[in-house]
């Protein structure tokens, strides 16, 4: 009797698939997302539980164009200066397994608290990476595959 072999696949994420829109804008370029953190509590003896919302990180190469929406942003935020009114956006980073959103973070009231640039080397054929760092209100997470499945299924805003 022959043994029948079969071949389970893992139930994962792939680092490298995921989607980026600021403002329902589409975002090409972008290299990384790092320091993502969707639900974190400030648990203390001495206090109340806080909800904190921590910056994060998005790598990207420098586009050209002037009105690509990054650049639009940053633009915006150079000009406010130190102005305590920030201009801010909504972010949303999907990831996808295979083509299919599998979860969203909705990153609301985003705004830049720093632009930084790798290192110009003439010796270097690197592209130019612009690095930049976001702070926030808040973030939802959404499950796209639960609403698929079941479209009267809600999570709580």
């Amino acid at each position: 009797m022959a043994e029948e072999t079969t071949i389970q696949g893992i139930d994962s994420l792939v680092a490298n698939e995921f989607e980026v829109h600021l403002d329902d804008e589409p975002i090409s370029g972008i290299f990384s997302i790092s320091g993502l953190v969707s639900f974190k509590l400030d648990v203390r003896v001495t206090t109340a539980i806080k909800k904190m919302q921590e910056p994060f990180k998005i790598s990207k190469m420098v586009h050209r164009d002037p009105y690509a929406p990054f650049n639009r942003w940053i633009r915006d935020t150079f000009a406010a200066q130190d102005d305590i009114v920030r201009p801010k956006r909504t972010l949303t980073v999907t990831a996808v397994d295979n083509g299919v959103p599998i979860r969203q973070w909705i990153v609301k009231e985003a705004w830049i608290s720093e632009v930084r640039y790798s290192d110009f080397d003439s010796g270097s054929s690197e592209m130019v990476e612009e690095t930049i760092t976001i702070q926030y209100k808040d973030i939802d997470e959404r499950w796209p595959l639960l609403v698929q499945d079941d479209p009267k299924a809600q999570l709580p805003e």
